[in-house]
């Protein structure tokens, strides 16, 4: 069962697709937070749905917001990925432990060893204050990010 709003969100600890270590709390009193899980690189939903945040990246890496988008791939996997589909916004590795941070937020799909697709929005006080779970072929709707975070 994913985490509910209104709940603090779990901090976590991952590495980006250039092997930075990125933290939640690091944001924490200073940027809202768009945290997007979703299962595999390179496979077609995923690909049209970080393609579509890439084409309005304005809307989600600014001076208020930051997005960051995790799955289980290696970070290896994602540097290849975040070349070829020109995303600059960081995508952590869930790795290793495997699925610790989709875990965490419960949108670990067990029987398929990735996340689901999970959209948390973060404020800057550390609570989810909105979020979204679709089963692994159910695209989301980035528009409703941006209402979520309009809300804020």
């Amino acid at each position: 069962m994913a985490i509910e709003v209104g709940s603090e969100a779990p901090d976590f600890t991952l590495k980006d697709n250039h092997g930075r270590t990125v933290t939640l709390a690091g944001f924490r009193g200073e940027k809202n937070v768009v945290l997007v899980f979703y299962p595999f690189a390179f496979t077609g939903v995923c690909t049209g749905e970080l393609a579509a945040l890439r084409d309005e990246m304005t809307l989600f890496v600014n001076d208020d917001t930051q997005l960051l988008a995790v799955s289980t791939d290696s970070m290896h996997t994602l540097r290849v990925f975040a070349e070829q589909e020109g995303l600059e916004f960081p995508l952590l590795s869930d790795f290793w432990p495997h699925g610790e941070a989709a875990r965490a937020y419960g949108v670990f799909a067990e029987d398929k060893g990735c996340a689901v697709r999970g959209t948390f929005v973060i404020d800057k006080a550390g609570v989810v204050r909105w979020s979204v779970v679709n089963d692994l072929p159910d695209a989301r709707d980035l528009h409703d990010y941006v209402k979520a975070l309009d809300a804020l």
